[in-house]
């Protein structure tokens, strides 16, 4: 689907859609009313190029979402550019990590890897480092938020990139999120991070692309 129907995602990308039109509305008038020329009309088609472009870029396409409680999905579309095991400071412990790059060409609506309640939600603003950089993790502008049902607890962390300057997440603490469900989206390329803990097989492998919603990235192999 190209436009979405979700109300959150069209709250999202309003703004966006009514700011070139209003500049392309404006141009138009300028160029058939006040004064023409050659400059003004080929700005206005690079305007209507980047309504096309965000048109894409919010595209919202239905998924096939895996209901096996023991999968766990990938959150992003992307490509996994990093498999690796860090300390989490929420967490107290060491967990494996999963790093899924999004380029400005990858659908940007992320979903919930499992279903569950959001026990703990932390934003913090940062500096906008390529996402695909190492200290992007750590110093980027993130929203980090805590996944826990009866089986497991996941750790899944939304990073702003160079281009990408806002994090939108949608939900709230304590809200219940269903497997595959939308919690948010970041503009113009960017990162996601899941943490799992050690009792989870990683399905996936660094390269890999990866869909939200319909990818297993891992799976619980015991109840922690």
């Amino acid at each position: 689907m190209l436009i979405s129907k979700d109300h959150n995602v069209v709250k999202a990308i309003l703004p966006v859609l009514i700011a070139i039109l209003f500049i392309l509305l404006l141009l138009f008038i300028v160029n058939k009313i006040v004064y023409s020329h050659k400059i003004i009309s080929c700005v206005f088609y690079v305007f209507c190029v980047l309504l096309l472009f965000s048109l894409f870029f919010f595209r919202d396409p239905e998924r096939n979402i895996c209901q096996n409680e023991k999968m766990i999905l990938s959150p992003a579309d992307g490509k996994v550019i990093k498999i690796e095991n860090v300390f989490n400071g929420f967490f107290n412990k060491e967990l494996s990590r999963i790093s899924i790059f999004m380029s400005l060409f990858n659908v940007h609506i992320n979903r919930a890897p499992i279903n569950g309640k959001i026990e703990f939600y932390e934003y913090k603003k940062g500096k906008f480092f390529n996402a695909s950089f190492d200290k992007a993790s750590e110093e980027n502008e993130q929203n980090f938020f805590v996944l826990k049902n009866d089986k497991i607890q996941i750790g899944v962390k939304q990073i702003a990139g160079i281009i990408a300057r806002r994090i939108v997440f949608w939900k709230e603490l304590y809200s219940e999120l269903d497997k595959g469900e939308k919690f948010g989206l970041i503009r113009y390329g960017s990162r996601l991070e899941v943490y799992l803990p050690k009792t989870v097989e990683i399905k996936v492998k660094i390269g890999e692309k990866v869909k939200a919603g319909e990818s297993i990235i891992g799976e619980i192999k015991q109840n922690e």
